[in-house]
């Protein structure tokens, strides 16, 4: 951890993260939100709370993280699979943390597949509390947004 740097997530960072994205098992990609264009409006919506972990110009790590006023919630929370266990995560979670605090925001969400597995574990590790007291639903306002997972 001492050679990495957690910092906030800018825009200019994008196509590193989109490469980090694409290298992740089990990912889903939205096409039009986890675009340049939906990236940078989710940016502009949450500014300075997003976060990537930077390592000798590479980008190792990278959390989006947005709150309603009420609720914070992070999105596509992930570690490059070679310096997975390293407290790689937990530093960009803590750091997304402090920044939702400073917000105000006293609960965090998230969504973690049922099949990701290492997610699963990750979460539950450190504390974070598996909900089974109720159901999730969506509704597309969008059907051009079509999520594809990375093999």
């Amino acid at each position: 951890m001492k050679d990495i740097l957690i910092r906030p997530f800018q825009m200019e960072d994008y196509e590193k993260v989109h490469r980090l994205w694409m290298t992740i098992h089990g990912f889903g990609i939205r096409s039009i939100d986890d675009s340049r264009e939906g990236v940078l409006r989710f940016l502009k919506r949450n500014p300075g709370i997003s976060v990537v972990a930077e390592e000798k110009g590479q980008i190792v790590g990278s959390i989006l993280c947005g709150h309603d006023g009420r609720t914070g919630s992070f999105y596509h929370v992930c570690v490059r699979e070679d310096r997975r266990r390293q407290g790689i995560g937990k530093a960009m979670a803590t750091a997304c943390m402090v920044a939702l605090q400073k917000e105000k925001v006293n609960k965090i969400s998230l969504v973690a597949f049922s099949d990701n597995r290492i997610g699963n574990q990750f979460w539950k590790e450190e504390g974070w509390t598996e909900r089974e007291d109720y159901n999730c639903y969506d509704f597309y306002l969008n059907e051009e947004n079509i999520t594809r997972f990375n093999q």
